[in-house]
């Protein structure tokens, strides 16, 4: 497969996927070469290494040793930090949220937005808080920066570096799904109690459309329920 043509990625992605193939997510998570290998035990994370080393031996695909790491409690993954507490945004890539400048066009925006979107589920009401941005990148929308734009930006900047742990879910326990709706957006918080503690798993937020925005405060609270993407 050569580099640089415009379908090498997804090509390179569809035969991982076909390697690892019949290997859960409890055992492995790849996506191009990035292969996050896990367990709960020490034992199961070492089975689980010599079931993806296996499968990578017979497609005869070569691993590159200074580029591993092996039995960490804690990796950074695609921007984020998972580890046996659950999973958390990566302080080294959202400390540049911290000094970014104020947008002086759409497309500063955009690109602020970029960033904030890919953490939305560790934002509860993001679509809330981001709503008088969101309002100057719509079309026949004049870009003009107000106090409450301000307010926005900077609550966003201080929700993404203080961003919560995200737990993973437990099939075992009950699942806790709070919604909430105002005129113009819909939120979701999954959780679930361990112990006496109330743990979230995701947040789900989004802007309402304006036949949703007809909608009564139920049906909206239940088209969040029907809305929300957690898996």
């Amino acid at each position: 497969m050569p580099f640089r043509l415009c379908n090498a990625p997804a090509t390179f992605e569809r035969l991982m996927e076909t390697v690892l193939r019949g290997l859960t997510s409890e055992a492995c998570l790849v996506y191009l070469d990035d292969i996050i290998i896990v367990g709960r035990t020490f034992q199961e994370h070492l089975n689980n290494i010599r079931k993806v080393f296996q499968r990578l031996q017979n497609a005869n695909l070569k691993l590159s040793p200074k580029k591993c790491r092996f039995f960490r409690k804690e990796v950074s993954y695609l921007g984020h930090i998972i580890s046996a507490d659950g999973v958390t945004t990566d302080p080294e890539k959202t400390k540049a949220v911290v000094y970014w400048p104020r947008p002086e066009t759409v497309h500063d925006l955009r690109s602020f937005f970029g960033l904030c979107t890919y953490y939305r589920r560790f934002v509860r009401n993001f679509s809330a808080i981001a709503r008088p941005l969101h309002k100057l990148t719509e079309a026949r929308s004049s870009f003009n920066w107000t106090e409450e734009c301000e307010k926005s930006f900077n609550s966003l900047k201080q929700a993404l570096i203080t961003s919560p742990i995200l737990t993973y879910p437990r099939i075992d326990k009950e699942f806790i799904l709070d919604t909430d709706a105002s005129n113009e957006v819909i939120g979701a918080v999954l959780s679930q109690k361990i112990g006496n503690e109330e743990c979230v798993i995701a947040y789900f937020s989004k802007s309402l459309g304006k036949p949703g925005r007809n909608y009564c405060v139920t049906r909206k609270e239940l088209l969040a329920i029907v809305s929300q993407p957690f898996d």
